[in-house]
């Protein structure tokens, strides 16, 4: 049976050291894979750069959420929870252990989801640009009426709303263009139930206190959707984190300032690699 959600893998699941005739054999540590989950409203492209970089020497997974790019398409609400259990059945499905799991906005909550679930397959968790807490009476009521609009209007409106939200002014024209592309590709169907799971996710912070291996936050340093502040009380929690602040950049950090980016999780990963 073939997986439920669509998604990339690229990369060999480890990578040794080429052996030398003539030369001891030493064993090099495996190198973790990396699961990739992508934000709302977008698709598994979001992480194109990362995939580029790091499938070269690790396994690199990135699936397109339910309901969003390839993946079937969802209807009426879609908790966190759902995201959750497609992601682990992919997982399953592919074999894959243990992994560094990251996410970024939606999808970091998704990998706290991820983390309470089956955290004992996680080797490293990254969130990037993403805020633990449940939402508020007013982001409720929020979520739900955007949800409501998207039904009735489409994405498009949406999309020429907030894409200066979404990257810095300073953005490159081919990333804004990519940026806007998977917006307004995204089904209003699947984003309006993404909404609606996320009007009643849970609080995620204390999950985050008992984290017990290493973290990375991220966060691009003109972000106003989850502020610098937010990835502040992120890192505060949880007990062995590193922050990085992504100069130059707004909601998508890893589009935005793709070498910026890539350099914190590049440093991020060769630390999980080796640890036992």
């Amino acid at each position: 049976m073939p997986p439920f959600l669509a998604y990339e893998d690229k990369g060999p699941d480890i990578n040794p050291a080429p052996e030398v005739p003539g030369t001891p054999h030493v064993p090099h540590p495996p190198r973790v894979p990396l699961v990739l989950v992508h934000g709302h409203p977008f698709d598994r492209t979001m992480w194109a750069p990362q995939i580029e970089a790091f499938s070269s020497g690790r396994r690199v997974v990135a699936p397109d959420l339910r309901g969003y790019g390839a993946s079937p398409m969802a209807h009426g609400r879609t908790p966190l929870s759902v995201f959750a259990r497609d992601v682990e059945a992919l997982l399953d499905d592919l074999e894959m252990d243990t992994f560094v799991l990251a996410g970024l906005s939606m999808g970091g909550q998704i990998a706290m989801e991820c983390q309470d679930r089956f955290g004992d397959r996680v080797r490293g968790l990254v969130l990037a640009d993403t805020f633990p807490g449940a939402e508020t009476p007013e982001g409720r009521v929020a979520r739900n009426a955007m949800a409501d609009r998207l039904l009735r209007e489409g994405m498009r409106g949406y999309a020429d709303e907030v894409l200066e939200k979404m990257v810095a002014p300073g953005a490159a024209p081919a990333v804004k263009s990519h940026v806007h592309r998977m917006m307004t590709a995204a089904h209003p169907e699947g984003a309006a139930a993404a909404l609606r799971g996320r009007a009643d996710r849970p609080d995620y912070r204390d999950l985050l206190t008992r984290v017990t291996v290493p973290a990375l936050v991220v966060v691009g340093a003109d972000d106003t959707y989850t502020p610098v502040a937010d990835a502040e009380s992120m890192h505060a929690l949880l007990p062995d984190s590193t922050l990085r602040v992504i100069e130059g950049a707004a909601h998508l950090p890893n589009l935005e300032r793709p070498a910026e980016f890539n350099a914190a999780l590049e440093a991020f990963l060769v630390r999980v690699d080796a640890q036992p």
